[in-house]
């Protein structure tokens, strides 16, 4: 509970079904909001909130799929701002802030930068509690100065700029006149998550690829997360495809493509790319590619991200005419939790000096062998004795006298 000003307290907890309708206001309204939208994500009664709240009590795939926290303002009970976090990858050493609303009341300079100002309570609260948690990550857009203030407040730190392209619809179809001509090209399956991650590891710089710390189980899909991917894909009118450039002489993926495609044309293509640094000269093959799949639907445009890392991919869209939609900073910052420490046990002196005394060494009983006996003189011989007495006898006369 933390003080925000004379009369105002701040409490952080978990996530409560009344709490969704303040939660679907906050993110409506013009207040400190960085990330994903959640509106889209609420659960709208209470058989779904109580879906997703059993599969948070075990583990599983879906366990933090509505993992969020909220600020509440006592007395009056008001909601005042939440955070949504979630595993950034398998091995949950990496989590990602999904979103972070903080009511419009308290979006004034002074309170964003406020270490007890509530978007920094509701950060800190996350770092605290969720013990798997060793890197965080998130994504802001560069002209929000107030969330930067708060993120860098708070110990993030600047790690890769992300630009978003758009490909419009015109220009996609004049690409798909030209022939890809990848041979090469095959689906993605779980098969193929180690060339994935392969490919993944090398297209990243050292650092990004310490935050990240993806392996192989990170590309592969399980049975839940696809089983809702396709359920949450034919309730939004999306389609997914994939795949991958092979190159058989390295038997390595040098190139890896993912089209969500909008079937009902409301909303634009959605487009990830990941090329090996030494093959960029597949990215115009790869765009033709991608265009030519996109023209059995309705004409929309493409959107495709580059990072600032990834210079020969922004020279050859802006060669080709892509516009330049949103710039985002991707941020990220370590956390250390300190261990209790315990106080050692009062041992006396008698019980350690027991320890340094030496043990009583009893012997230990061996095999006899008839190997390890001493070997006898000649002198020591019986035969040899009875011989010496015989002729000491003969030697001497019969009075017992020498002669």
């Amino acid at each position: 509970m933390v003080t925000l000003n004379e009369t105002e307290l701040l409490l952080v907890r978990g996530v409560q079904f009344r709490d969704l309708e303040d939660l679907d206001k906050l993110t409506d309204q013009q207040g400190v909001t960085s990330g994903r939208s959640l509106a889209g994500g609420l659960p709208q009664n209470l058989f779904w909130y109580g879906l997703l709240r059993a599969l948070g009590c075990f583990p599983n795939p879906l366990q933090h799929l509505f993992h969020c926290f909220v600020a509440e303002q006592k007395p009056q009970g008001t909601i005042g701002g939440f955070v949504q976090v979630a595993p950034f990858n398998t091995s949950r050493s990496t989590w990602k802030i999904e979103q972070l609303s903080v009511q419009a009341q308290a979006i004034q300079p002074e309170l964003v930068t406020d270490p007890k100002g509530m978007g920094s309570q509701l950060l800190r609260y996350c770092f605290q509690n969720v013990w798997e948690a060793r890197t965080w990550v998130l994504d802001v857009d560069v002209n929000d100065k107030n969330i930067l203030a708060l993120y860098r407040q708070n110990g993030f730190q600047p790690l890769a700029q992300i630009t978003h392209w758009s490909l419009s619809a015109e220009l996609l179809t004049s690409l798909a006149q030209n022939d890809p001509d990848l041979p090469n090209l095959l689906p993605v399956s779980n098969a193929d998550a180690a060339l994935l991650c392969q490919l993944d590891c090398v297209s990243m710089p050292p650092l990004m690829r310490q935050v990240f710390d993806r392996h192989v189980a990170d590309f592969k899909r399980r049975f839940l997360s696809s089983l809702l991917n396709r359920w949450q894909n034919w309730y939004t009118h999306q389609e997914e495809v994939s795949g991958y450039v092979f190159e058989p002489q390295r038997k390595a993926a040098i190139a890896y493509f993912k089209l969500t495609l909008s079937t009902d044309g409301q909303q634009a293509h959605q487009a990830e790319l990941t090329v090996h640094p030494a093959y960029t000269w597949l990215y115009p093959k790869l765009l033709v590619k991608m265009a030519q799949l996109v023209q059995e639907l309705p004409p929309q445009a493409l959107m495709l991200e580059s990072a600032d890392y990834q210079h020969e991919r922004e020279e050859y869209l802006e060669q080709l005419g892509a516009q330049r939609q949103q710039h985002r900073l991707l941020m990220s910052r370590s956390v250390w939790h300190k261990l209790k420490e315990t106080k050692p046990e009062r041992l006396q002196l008698s019980e350690v000096l027991q320890g340094l005394q030496p043990l009583p060494r009893t012997p230990i009983p061996s095999r006899i062998s008839l190997l390890n006996l001493p070997l006898k003189s000649q002198k020591d011989r019986p035969d040899n004795q009875d011989k010496q007495a015989n002729l000491g006898h003969e030697d001497l006369p019969e009075n017992g006298h020498h002669i």
